[in-house]
């Protein structure tokens, strides 16, 4: 079984591209999506998370990540203790998700990571596609997004590795900035050339 990592700064399309290879039948781990779930109201990190962080929670009983981030947003220490909690539960989800994966005897799977690199993940990665455009789409991208701000845009801009390096240390580029078709046919041509 081939494991392709698939990563992208903030703004790049990756989540789009994600859903294109699910869309031709290819199993995709998305740690972002397992992040919420691990936040949510049952969530195995919320008790976690309010035993370190104080009240940070919603009505419903899942983390209020307005507030969370709040406490987070420009704390490295801060940070540090979330990351010590969720990390090593991703990490386990992942590995759920690759077993199974090898059990159905799949030739290729997807680990949509954010911050691929940056946590030194591409080691477990048999390839690595980068989701890339260009920086002015990126940050039109990104500002219209709810409670988005210049400051905030570039605080996550400065955390994640610059576009041009990870688009010298991947396999594959997937452009998304022309377009949903062309995206497509670039996800399909990497699909053919891994499985075959």
């Amino acid at each position: 079984m081939l494991v392709l990592g698939l990563t992208g700064s903030i703004g790049m399309g990756k989540s789009a591209t994600a859903s294109i290879f699910r869309q031709y039948g290819v199993p995709v781990y998305d740690a972002d999506a397992t992040v919420h779930k691990l936040m949510g109201a049952h969530g195995r990190a919320t008790p976690l998370i309010e035993r370190v962080f104080g009240d940070c929670l919603e009505a419903s009983g899942a983390v209020d990540r307005q507030k969370l981030g709040a406490q987070v947003f420009g704390n490295d220490p801060a940070l540090k203790k979330l990351e010590a909690i969720l990390h090593p539960m991703v990490r386990e989800e992942e590995r759920k998700f690759l077993r199974l994966a090898r059990l159905q005897r799949r030739k290729l799977v997807v680990l949509d990571i954010p911050l691929l690199f940056e946590a030194g993940g591409g080691r477990r990665c048999d390839a690595i596609a980068v989701v890339s455009a260009s920086k002015t789409l990126q940050k039109k991208r990104v500002m219209a997004r709810a409670g988005m701000s210049d400051e905030k845009y570039r605080a996550i801009v400065k955390k994640q590795m610059q576009d041009a390096l990870k688009r010298r240390k991947a396999d594959y580029i997937i452009f998304t900035g022309s377009g949903f078709r062309v995206a497509r046919n670039q996800v399909k041509k990497i699909i053919h050339e891994l499985q075959d």
